[in-house]
């Protein structure tokens, strides 16, 4: 089973390799795709489930994302597969959110990130296609594509906590519960 590399792993702060045309044909994004999706499967932290992850953070030099929301709830993101992605646009209105990583476990940030964003990717059928976001999937979006930069939340983040600091301030108050 495919499994989460350490945080200080190298192939979290370098740039992934684009998947090739023959790796789209002989089954090798098809298979780094059941992987990340059998990884992220696995993931459930304080009651979170996993919502996103990208190749690097199994241990995989790719460029490939998916976007996979493991929560029960009705309004579940949508399922997305990403091989090769890039910005078309982003927008230059931006926000501070919070955020968190399946690699860094113990800590999370605040972020700004553009509220909208357009991709160009391919599926794992080798289609083509151009999707917008905004929101929180596009706050996904640009977290996903910075792995595939070998850019960590905590590189950008304007403030982090570890996970026992955010209990303390929940704790002290509760307003940010």
């Amino acid at each position: 089973m495919p499994k989460l590399v350490p945080e200080n792993h190298p192939v979290l702060h370098t740039m992934a390799d684009e998947i090739t045309s023959e790796e789209l044909k002989d089954g090798t994004a098809k298979k780094i795709i059941k992987d990340l999706r059998e990884a992220i499967k696995t993931y459930k932290v304080d009651g979170f489930t996993a919502v996103a992850i990208a190749a690097p953070q199994i241990g995989v030099s790719k460029r490939i994302f998916i976007i996979e929301d493991q929560s029960n709830d009705e309004d579940r993101l949508p399922t997305i597969i990403a091989i090769n992605p890039h910005f078309t646009k982003v927008s230059k209105k931006t926000r501070v959110a919070g955020e968190g990583c399946l690699s860094i476990p113990d800590r999370y940030g605040l972020v700004r990130r553009s509220t909208n964003v357009t991709i160009e990717a391919t599926d794992e059928n080798g289609k083509h296609y151009t999707r917008g976001a905004g929101g929180l999937l596009a706050q996904i979006m640009q977290h996903e594509l910075d792995h595939l930069d070998g850019i960590l939340f905590t590189d950008r983040a304007e403030k982090i906590w570890t996970k026992d600091e955010l209990a303390e301030q929940k704790d002290n108050h509760p307003s940010l519960a």
